[in-house]
């Protein structure tokens, strides 16, 4: 049986409550990519324990080897082994997407404040109440 539990105790996941207010969406993406920045570093903490592991399981099949222990021990500790180095290959990749996906809430982030920061800014000073969306379409 696996040691591995879930672990609930990071970034939350930014809410899809339908709220599309400028002020709103750059919250969202802002606790996106905050998330995505802990998640990076959890992985590389994750595929640096692998690869440690790896390397003591490579070296505790070398042990069974040399106390000329039945050749199914050696085999299994060394399947065990090549399973962690791989897994850690796999934690890197998932890693680079992480920061990937990181760079990218950002750039949306900037962009989306670009376009529409300034026409937030007028409508967030104004007194008189916007109308709801397609409400001039009738």
């Amino acid at each position: 049986m696996s040691n591995l539990t879930p672990h609930t105790g990071g970034g939350a996941a930014a809410a899809t409550d339908g709220d599309n207010r400028y002020k709103a969406v750059q919250h969202k993406l802002k606790t996106l990519a905050m998330a995505m920045d802990m998640a990076v570093g959890q992985l590389e903490a994750l595929q640096r324990s692998m690869r440690s592991n790896a390397s003591r399981t490579e070296g505790l099949a070398a042990d069974i080897a040399n106390a000329e222990l039945d050749k199914t021990f050696i085999e299994m500790t060394n399947h065990v082994s090549v399973a962690l180095g791989g897994a850690a290959v796999e934690v890197r990749r998932l890693n680079e997407t992480a920061d990937e996906v990181s760079g990218l809430t950002e750039d949306a982030r900037r962009t989306h404040s670009r376009l529409y920061e300034g026409l937030d800014d007028i409508r967030s000073s104004r007194r008189e109440r916007t109308p709801k969306p397609g409400f001039f379409a009738h």
